[in-house]
């Protein structure tokens, strides 16, 4: 190592060096001959080594100086990059914070504005929500029907049984739409289309003009007489059982209809044209027709009916005549009893009063009636009075699974054509005239779901007729599929 300015050999790494090489081992035995020599030798050497290690050492703190500015650049770009970082962090915080602010402002406003609102807006009544929509459905029977040897169906029968196509469209808010066209009917013995209800339904009149809401409504068009209750039922899915009751009074037929409701209280009023005629009204005596329901609990509904056919033109002679009344009386019409050549005219009037009572998983209805016809015969007074009734029971077994019972009868004393199960053509056209008939329906069903079920029935039907004969071999089987679309 330096000392003084000279160089030391009492210790070190170079000491240690030259004595392993032997350099002064040589001349140690008293040569002192070269002890100047070998100075300036050693004196050399040391210097040349320390010039070596003054140059190096030297070097290597530049080395580390350029290390370090590196690192301190690359550290300093860093914490540049970083700062970016965080004041692009600042930033949206920042926009977060205000948008935060805006929206408390707004909420804050929606909330005093909703403080100021003095009474709800009333939401759309659900016959408004219709509006939008123009819908189409549809309902049909699949039938298998078979009678005794007097009955309508001698030879069993597939046939399809009141296949019918509704379309309902908006008009306007609270107007709309309604037709029905009957594919197929039980009623018809020919397959031919032919159009049902069709009509323009006023909804609410009453309150557009700012009286009671429902109090009020306006039908024009061609519509279904609003009397009793069977009428509403006697389609294949919502009738219980494949027959109908004795009586089955209904029509549809050309005029306008006032309905309306108040509390528990239901009404319904037409005046119509009344003859089997939907094209042309050939006597201008109008048909006439009301009901009026109260259900003073939902278990219990009550009803009264009237209605009159109006006076109708008996047989065609010169001019076309109506023949046959508008409504639908056990499977067959009202017409005239007298001969062309001394009646014109001829027309009935009827009444009946229905209850219904309801429980869970069944029913009970009965309906009680009476029919007046009268004719102008100018010979003999060809006046009836005849009475009816129903009474029917429906019970669930299972939710699938269900029984019905229907019993029935019309007495009519003085007899009146009425055919019932029989063949028309034997008991209402031809002067076979009915003093009574009966009628026990029982029958079961399977319920697919509400658009689809499957139904069973048998018949027992009896009569007697005016000269006494009975009527028999009119029993009924049937069965149904029946579904809605």
């Amino acid at each position: 190592m330096v000392a003084n300015g000279g160089l030391s050999l009492k210790s070190g790494p170079i000491r240690g060096q030259i004595l392993r090489q032997g350099y002064l081992g040589r001349y140690a035995s008293g040569a002192s001959f070269w002890p100047r020599r070998i100075s300036i030798l050693l004196g050399v050497y040391c210097l040349i080594i320390g010039a070596a290690i003054v140059a190096h050492g030297a070097e290597a703190p530049e080395t580390a100086v350029r290390e370090l500015t590196e690192k301190n650049r690359l550290l300093q770009q860093q914490v540049e990059q970083q700062q970016q970082l965080i004041d692009d962090l600042t930033a949206k915080v920042g926009t977060i914070l205000k948008a935060s602010d805006r929206h408390e402002r707004e909420l804050q406003g929606l909330q005093e504005n909703v403080a100021n609102i003095t009474a709800p807006v009333a939401a759309p009544s659900s016959a408004y929500q219709r509006d939008n929509e123009v819908r189409i459905s549809g309902e049909a029977g699949l039938t298998f029907f078979s009678t005794g040897s007097a009955g309508s169906f001698p030879k069993s029968t597939f046939r399809v049984d009141d296949a019918r196509l509704f379309i309902e469209a908006p008009v306007m808010r609270d107007v709309y739409f309604y037709s029905e066209l009957a594919l197929a009917t039980r009623e018809e013995q020919e397959a031919y289309f032919q159009l049902g209800e069709i009509y323009v339904d006023f909804e609410n009149v009453s309150g557009r003009f700012g009286g009671p809401a429902g109090l009020l409504g306006v039908r024009a068009g061609q519509i279904y007489t609003p009397f009793g209750e069977e009428y509403a039922v006697r389609n294949p899915i919502s009738n219980p059982l494949i027959s109908h009751s004795l009586s089955d009074v209904w029509g549809v037929d050309g005029g306008v209809e006032l309905y309306g409701t108040l509390g528990a209280w239901q009404y319904a009023v037409t005046v119509q044209n009344g003859n089997g005629d939907l094209l042309h009204d050939h006597n201008a005596d109008k048909a006439f027709a009301a009901r009026l329901s109260w259900a003073p609990a939902t278990w219990l509904n009550l009803s009264a009916s009237t209605m009159r056919t109006g006076e109708l033109k008996a047989y065609d002679t010169a001019t076309p005549g109506d023949k046959l009344s508008n409504i639908w009386f056990c499977n067959g019409f009202f017409r005239a009893l007298g001969p062309a050549n001394s009646t014109g005219t001829f027309w009935a009037s009827l009444w009946e009063g229905d209850a219904m009572m309801r429980w869970s998983g069944g029913h009970a209805t009965a309906a009680l009636g009476g029919v007046r016809y009268g004719d102008n015969d100018r010979v003999t007074d060809n006046s009836r009075q005849m009475t009816y009734g129903y009474g029917e029971v429906v019970q669930d077994v299972t939710r699938e699974v269900f029984v019905a019972a229907r019993y029935s009868q019309i007495n009519a004393p003085h007899g009146y054509p009425l055919a019932g199960w029989g063949d028309m053509g034997r008991y209402f056209f031809a002067p076979s005239l009915t003093t009574g008939i009966d009628r026990l329906s029982l029958g079961f069903g399977y319920r697919f779901g509400p658009p689809l079920l499957v139904k069973f029935e048998f018949t027992r039907e009896r009569g007697r007729l005016l000269n006494g004969s009975v009527r028999d071999h009119e029993d009924f089987l049937g069965a149904e599929v029946a579904l809605k679309f």
